[in-house]
């Protein structure tokens, strides 16, 4: 294999600068994101019945959620391109991530989210400086009034896949587990969906490492596997018909604030992955996210989100169910921190 000249001594995601979109001698906008630790839980392993089990920690990100990576990224460019404004629709975390990157870049933004957003994560929106507008209902209707504000006030729409970088900075966890697994992949990853990003910016970055020499030509790539609730599945209904995009789903429901996102945009490249990776997608139920989640932060230590316990849940019941095998090695993400949920 040949050297990994894009790896730098840096300490935060743009460690991976080289494949990332930065120009020549631009300085990206970062707040420390990236390199989130990745714990092996062989007790929880043992207790499911697998070989392995870790759990990426992704709530260590600035603002407490993977939403830093993509908006790290996205902020960056928008700064270098002189944006006016930016403005964004949110479950939360990403309202909060904009937010924070947008204050260090010095460039407003004006954030539409559901009235039912867990409060520490609107506290998280304000105090940074974001004109925060509540909206009745769900992600979606916060995304009309997002692109309504935008047609009218010039300010730059940075919605899921509306603009390319989002997913450049996603991309990062897949290069980050693989060097924490040192230069190879475990069987199964199984991420809390909602918009979906992480999991098209992963599953689009494992091929890039495999083609530019970084894992090998026959690395066996792993299966990706979509976690939702039960009360919002559109992407589980849509891989079970075997469908190649999804219908929204109807009056979408859990506590889980990320996952509630009834038409993910990005629905064809998701259910791409899923196909293309030989995955899988499951649904659970309220009370099991609720006690998946007590049950992985009591395992590892780690500050489970609702999210984060809905990927245990799904890997506990897809292993009951025989659809992931004995032998997996298993990277479960935690999303966001369980502090942006208590108040």
């Amino acid at each position: 294999m040949p050297p990994r000249t894009a790896v730098t001594p840096r300490w935060d995601m743009w460690r991976y600068a080289g494949v990332m979109p930065l120009r020549d001698g631009e300085t990206p906008v970062s707040l420390g994101e990236g390199l989130t630790p990745m714990h092996e839980v062989p007790k929880l392993a043992k207790e499911i019945g697998i070989a392995r089990l870790w759990v990426k920690d992704e709530g260590l990100n600035p603002t407490g959620s993977f939403k830093a990576r993509g908006m790290s990224a996205a902020v960056t460019r928008a700064k270098g391109l002189n944006v006016p404004g930016l403005v964004v629709p949110t479950a939360g975390n990403a309202g909060a991530a904009l937010t924070a990157y947008a204050a260090a870049a010095g460039i407003p933004v004006r954030v539409y989210a559901p009235e039912s957003t867990p409060k520490p994560i609107l506290d998280t929106i304000r105090t940074l400086g974001a004109d925060l507008q509540l909206v009745p209902g769900h992600i979606g209707d916060s995304g009309k009034k997002a692109r309504e504000f935008a047609a009218e006030s010039g300010y730059f729409d940075v919605s899921t896949l509306k603009e390319p970088y989002r997913i450049e900075g996603k991309k990062t966890m897949g290069i980050e587990l693989a060097e924490q697994l040192g230069w190879r992949l475990p069987t199964h990853i199984i991420y809390p969906t909602g918009g979906g990003t992480g999991l098209i910016g992963m599953w689009k970055v494992f091929a890039e490492m495999r083609d530019g020499g970084w894992l090998p030509k026959d690395v066996a790539m792993p299966h990706m596997v979509v976690a939702q609730a039960d009360g919002c599945a559109p992407m589980v209904r849509a891989f079970k018909a075997g469908e190649t995009k999804a219908i929204p789903w109807e009056n979408p429901e859990t506590h889980a604030s990320g996952l509630r996102v009834p038409g993910p945009l990005g629905d064809r490249l998701i259910l791409r992955a899923l196909y293309e990776s030989k995955g899988d997608a499951h649904a659970v139920s309220e009370d099991a996210i609720r006690a998946a989640t007590l049950r992985l932060s009591r395992a590892s230590g780690v500050d489970a989100a609702p999210e984060g316990g809905c990927a245990l849940a799904v890997t506990e019941e897809l292993v009951a169910a025989g659809r992931i095998p004995r032998d997996a090695e298993v990277l479960v993400f935690n999303t966001g921190s369980g502090a942006s949920y208590r108040f």
